[in-house]
């Protein structure tokens, strides 16, 4: 799977990188260097982000699935029960 970014985030990416190394680094990197850097980290990293993400959401959605029985289950054969229930009020 490849991790696509429109060219507006992909700008904002490069931008975003060129800012870090002009802050916290002692060279300066180009809007070149800044989107092959990009292109590597999204190749290279993009994938095990993505994965934990996913496996992330498996979890939720197996937890949430797990309840499920308990919160959409509704007893059997209580029409007498409630009907008991609205007589004695």
């Amino acid at each position: 799977m490849n991790i696509e970014l429109s060219k507006q985030e992909r700008e904002e990416a490069i931008a975003s990188v060129q800012r870090y190394f002009r802050e916290n680094m002692p060279e300066e990197i180009g809007q070149l260097g800044a989107g092959l850097l990009l292109s590597y980290f999204l190749e290279e990293i993009g994938p095990l982000v993505f994965n934990r993400a996913v496996e992330e959401a498996q979890q939720r959605l197996q937890l949430r699935l797990g309840d499920l029985g308990s919160e959409l289950y509704l007893a059997p054969m209580q029409y007498w029960t409630q009907a008991n229930r609205k007589r004695s009020r």
